[in-house]
């Protein structure tokens, strides 16, 4: 990503170049027949010389779609031969570069088109899109005209018809620059605007089977984030038994793994029941941190329970060398979408013997219409409600189930280590490692965060890692991820070095992201060369914006430090980040969500003996997006947090100080008092 000096004349050699990159999901393309670049000024500076269109292919490598499209045509000898006659063909890993991926789904959808992967996109020589769409099959089904059809009339427009197309390409870069780059003037920050998009979520819930109403059914945690803090902040229970009725139904269903742990990225019906299998990093980090809220708001033991289960998932499957966290597990394995995770009912009566009748009193096999693989394992609100009950008669049926499945092919794991993802997953470890006093959970999520930390070059975190590879520069989403994970990990350890790292990270996004007014943020780096346009980050897409984790990092840092410059710095991010995001709010909730916690940041500081606390275990039982805590040794002198005002607390005995905003209520010495502030 940071930009190299080319020599005048381009030469890449006429072959594949994907061998040497560090991404698995390019080197699962280096032996195809295509002539395949990676995204590189070089590649770029190709297609001009030649004059020749670019054909820009995104996906990941837990994308089913993508790996269908790849066995179909990018395999194939006589549509790899089209392609390279034609087009300068560039491969980009989404998530290795999201800033490309954003720009070109803008573009898609700027031409009326559904959006999705594999992202298939035509350009002209200067990289301006002008023509694509999502998945083509080699030969014409599905209404959709074959692959090679589509690149020869391609090409023959583009021969034909160039001005035009170039008009075209230009009208939809300005367009996407406008949607993705503009400098909105700021808005007003208001309570009504949480209150308002919480009330079109709730209309959009599925009051019989959770999620938003239809299919496909994804987790949409920005959205549940948005019901969670109008119930915290308005008292408006039916938004919070909203986001309890999702969890426990997508938790019932067969997009939950009831034999392994973790999540899988989406169902594709409205029941919970059908999952495209790939498991991805960020959707069980998201799915940690919602399920320990509802467990300490409801004391339901099925929120605790699948926290551990999918934590134990993160530790046997998803740890890479260093302590860090891969990004996903692919859907298929030997050719097959789900094969490691279903199961017939001759395949559990051989692994479960006599407990046979034991398993299917908790669980039942569901293949529905249409289905073509083996049936899926969920449970009905009753088995679920009963297996929690009974939860230790099933563990050696799990486990048996587990060691069966250990011996089938292995989906392919995506290996690279993203900064971003990660620190999403190590602010959930320390969250419910506090709450349910998992202090191995809290080390876990340390050990990540420190290799990520030491993988980082003059004072600059990496993009990527993947083994010895290092994919420099950062974008804005993992500076701001990695800020909040090192105040999650303040809270958790009371270690003043998160909080140093926390404000170095903040130093080193303004100096390469902040943007000219300084106004708000670049998703890229100033020296990220190859970018065609510069963009925001604003949009949320399976995860919170960039900008959404950005507007929350000041907030909770300015809370932590008291340092006003940091507040002001986090109230003018988020007055036009909103301005930007009141023309499009459901694509921008995870805004919504920060600049409410700007409006109303809480902060509780807490003085107790550290070897037999009262207060502490309070505070960890309660957890609330809302607010930073700040542990003090009863006696310390060194590192005493300011509260507003400049005030220093007493340390000579212990108390708990609640602030909103500039303003703390008094002293509170009793346990019980403290945990009544905190559920009022």
């Amino acid at each position: 990503m940071r930009p190299k000096k080319e020599p005048s004349i381009v030469t890449l050699p006429a072959r594949n170049l994907l061998a040497e990159e560090a991404s698995p999901y390019l080197q699962q393309h280096s032996d195809n027949p295509v002539h395949w670049r990676g995204w590189s000024p070089a590649a770029l500076a190709e297609a001009k010389q030649l004059g020749r269109p670019i054909l820009l292919s995104i996906g990941y490598a837990a994308c089913h779609w993508c790996h269908v499209m790849a066995h179909e045509s990018f395999e194939n000898d006589a549509v790899a031969a089209v392609m390279n006659r034609l087009y300068v063909n560039i491969k980009v890993d989404r998530e290795e570069r999201p800033d490309i991926d954003q720009i070109y789904m803008a573009a898609l959808h700027a031409m009326g088109e559904q959006g999705g992967w594999p992202l298939t996109m035509f350009l002209t020589p200067d990289g301006k899109p002008f023509w694509g769409g999502t998945y083509f099959p080699r030969e014409a089904r599905y209404g959709r005209p074959g692959f090679i059809q589509v690149l020869e009339a391609v090409d023959k427009a583009w021969r034909e018809k160039q001005r035009s197309l170039a008009e075209i390409a230009d009208g939809l870069t300005a367009h996407v620059e406008q949607r993705l780059a503009s400098a909105t003037g700021k808005a007003v920050l208001d309570r009504d605007t949480l209150a308002d998009l919480a009330t079109r979520i709730g209309g959009m819930i599925d009051r019989d089977l959770g999620g938003l109403k239809g299919a496909p059914k994804f987790p949409n945690a920005p959205f549940m984030h948005t019901l969670w803090l109008s119930w915290l902040r308005d008292g408006e229970a039916a938004h919070r038994d909203a986001v309890l009725a999702s969890l426990e139904k997508m938790l019932a269903g067969g997009i939950y793994d009831h034999v392994g742990g973790g999540l899988s990225r989406y169902s594709t019906d409205a029941e919970w029941l059908v999952p495209h299998f790939e498991k991805m990093l960020y959707d069980n980090a998201q799915l940690i941190r919602l399920c320990n809220w509802a467990h300490a708001a409801t004391g339901n033991d099925l929120f605790r329970i699948r926290i551990e289960e999918t934590v134990g998932w993160l530790l046997r499957e998803m740890l890479v060398e260093g302590g860090a966290f891969a990004a996903s597990l692919d859907a298929d394995s030997d050719g097959e979408e789900g094969l490691f995770y279903t199961w017939n009912r001759d395949e559990v009566e051989a692994a479960l013997g006599d407990d046979t009748s034991t398993f299917f009193r908790y669980f039942e096999l569901a293949a529905p219409h249409g289905w073509e693989g083996k049936p899926i394992i969920r449970q009905s609100e009753t088995q679920q409600a009963q297996g929690i009950a009974d939860y230790a008669k099933l563990a050696s049926l799990r486990a048996k189930l587990l060691g069966v499945r250990e011996g089938r092919v292995r989906p392919g794991r995506d290996g690279k280590a993203l900064t971003d993802w990660n620190g999403l997953m190590i602010a959930a470890l320390a969250e419910a490692g506090r709450s349910l006093g998992r202090r191995d959970w809290i080390d876990a999520a340390a050990k990540a965060f420190g290799h990520i930390v030491e993988a980082g070059q003059d004072g600059r975190l990496p993009h990527s890692m993947l083994g010895a590879k290092r994919l420099f520069p950062a974008l804005s989403s993992d500076y701001a991820a990695m800020t909040n994970a090192a105040i999650a990990l303040f809270e958790a350890t009371g270690d003043p070095a998160y909080s140093d790292r926390a404000r170095q990270f903040i130093d080193e996004l303004d100096r390469w992201h902040l943007d000219e007014q300084k106004s708000g943020y670049w998703l890229t780096a100033s020296d990220s060369g190859d970018v065609p346009i510069r963009i925001r980050g604003d949009v949320d897409e399976a995860i919170p914006s960039a900008t959404s984790q950005i507007v929350e990092a000041l907030v909770r840092l300015s809370s932590l430090t008291g340092d006003l410059g940091l507040w002001e710095k986090a109230w003018t991010t988020a007055e036009h980040a909103m301005g930007r995001a009141s023309q499009q709010a459901y694509g921008q909730a995870g805004i919504v969500n920060a600049c409410a916690l700007a409006l109303e940041p809480l902060k509780l500081v807490i003085v107790d003996e550290p070897e037999s606390p009262s207060l502490v275990p309070v505070a960890n039982r309660n957890p609330d997006p809302r607010r930073v805590d700040i542990v003090v040794p009863v006696g310390s002198e060194a590192n005493r947090p300011l509260l507003p005002g400049g005030v220093l607390p007493p340390t000579d005995k212990a108390g708990a100080w609640f602030c909103s905003g500039q303003v703390c209520m008094p002293v509170v010495t009793n346990a019980g008092e403290l945990e009544k502030l905190l559920r009022r």
